[in-house]
């Protein structure tokens, strides 16, 4: 099994993940050609790609679902009211809307040999979700979008091998930052994102002895830095009261420009 960040951040998401046999992406939320250069230099092409999980219909999730679904026919797994939104998106053009495929949250279903477990997240969209991907005894989760954790996601992010966690801002840059205040309150609210502080946090709650790479992602461009969501995340873990260290684990800032490495589980 493997996994790596195509693009992550507050402009376009897109994230592979496969096995030997099976291979998906966790949203389109870049071009077209942005994806298939990413998916070449994994040995890949888009008709390799068995599906796309859609978390929900922003722009930055979904922006190159119209051009990959015309040119590959490839089925769109989302909750139904995601893809009710999907589908009377006229930015994404005219699609074969057959490929929409609607999924419910904690109904596991396979693609391939590939296991996938949504789950639900608060965040100011449709009806949102995060996705679990097992292959085997391996297992990865994307959990973006997020205005709050609680319990529920815990259990649903713990035994992972490897996880995409939004570290979306630094709280002060945001308060202090450009932003309309409506805004601000929408980013902060429980129905927004995650703060790298809160990414810490919930990490604490996540950590494990088998756990091998931690990616950082959906970073904003204006209320964040890489630098900075790193340091205070491994900040928030080092105090933390879990019984682990963030040097314990690899933890690195997926880029919304450049592919992240190949996590090979």
């Amino acid at each position: 099994m493997r996994m790596v960040s195509i693009a992550s951040g507050s402009s376009g998401n897109c994230i592979y993940i496969g096995s030997d046999d099976t291979h998906i992406l966790v949203d389109a939320g870049i071009s077209n050609k942005r994806i298939m250069a990413g998916l070449n230099d994994l040995g890949l092409a888009g008709t390799d790609m068995a599906g796309i999980l859609i978390t929900h219909e922003h722009s930055d999730h979904i922006r190159g679902l119209g051009v990959i679904s015309r040119k590959y026919h490839l089925p769109i797994y989302g909750t139904q009211k995601t893809l009710n939104e999907i589908s009377s998106c006229s930015s994404l053009g005219n699609f074969d809307k057959g490929l929409l495929k609607p999924i419910d949250p904690d109904v596991d279903f396979m693609v391939g040999d590939l296991k996938i477990r949504p789950f639900k997240i608060d965040h100011d969209a449709a009806d949102p979700v995060a996705y679990r991907v097992e292959n085997g005894k391996k297992s990865v989760a994307v959990a973006t979008d997020m205005g709050h954790y609680d319990e529920y996601i815990v259990e649903n992010l713990k035994g992972l091998d490897a996880v995409l966690l939004e570290s979306n801002h630094d709280v002060r840059m945001l308060e202090t930052g450009p932003y309309p205040y409506h805004l601000k309150r929408r980013i902060l609210g429980d129905r927004g994102h995650l703060s790298n502080e809160n990414a810490g946090r919930l990490l604490n709650r996540i950590l494990h002895d088998h756990l091998k790479k931690i990616f950082l992602g959906h970073l904003s461009r204006e209320n964040n830095y890489p630098e900075l969501a790193y340091e205070t995340v491994r900040l928030e873990i080092d105090e933390g009261s879990c019984p682990y260290g963030a040097s314990d684990f690899s933890i690195s800032v997926a880029s919304r420009d450049q592919m992240s490495d190949v996590v090979y589980l």
